[in-house]
């Protein structure tokens, strides 16, 4: 049954969070919670209630289905260092789909798929090419694009499904509802290590956002 909150007013809390739960709280994606509260809020609702300090925790509970320390001393980045999810499997699956990124050379198709998966993305997966997984080329941008973005994400799900529940969830909730991460297939399971340990490399010397 749909959970609604009694009201979106809000006053100051006498509890303060540490700054990365909040930032946490603050990146749940709508749908996760609209899907938690209540599916016929709009999404300028869901963000509003996201952003009132005095629920950001009990939402933020209320998803993760556990207790929270509302002090935040032990809240620290998650398991992709506080990185955006999204961007995260973009770089996943631009190495899987690197042989059809390498053939894509008309300035106009790479414009497209740039536009779509970033040039970070493109990039990464141009240097990381002995590593690619698929063997099937993709020639239209477009469809290479939601191909690298569901890849991707399959293998981020499937490199979560090795951390707690907790610390996959976390990641989870900053994705819509619905991506190929929930959903992983055996092929995205057996390269999700060594696809994830190049991905982690690349991100490591960044500094945690959350």
């Amino acid at each position: 049954m749909p959970r609604t909150m009694q009201s979106a007013k809000c006053t100051p809390s006498h509890k303060s969070p540490s700054l990365g739960l909040i930032e946490f709280a603050a990146s749940i994606h709508p749908t996760r919670l609209a899907a938690c509260l209540d599916l016929t809020l709009s999404t300028p609702t869901v963000v509003r209630l996201q952003k009132c300090s005095r629920l950001q925790v009990k939402l933020a509970g209320l998803l993760l289905n556990t207790e929270i320390d509302l002090n935040g001393d032990s809240w620290e980045a998650d398991v992709l260092g506080g990185h955006d999810p999204r961007r995260v499997a973009l770089l996943a699956g631009s190495v899987w789909h690197a042989s059809s990124l390498l053939k894509l050379i008309l300035k106009h198709e790479l414009s497209v798929l740039i536009r779509c998966i970033g040039a970070e993305a493109h990039a990464f997966g141009i240097r990381h090419l002995p590593h690619a997984i698929a063997t099937r080329s993709i020639a239209d941008p477009e469809q290479l694009a939601r191909q690298i973005e569901h890849d991707g994400h399959a293998c981020l799900g499937a490199w979560l499904n090795e951390s707690s529940a907790l610390d996959r969830n976390r990641v989870l909730l900053r994705l819509p509802a619905g991506t190929a991460a929930e959903a992983p297939a055996s092929e995205h399971r057996n390269a999700a290590g060594p696809l994830f340990s190049l991905v982690m490399a690349h991100l490591v010397m960044e500094v945690p956002t959350i």
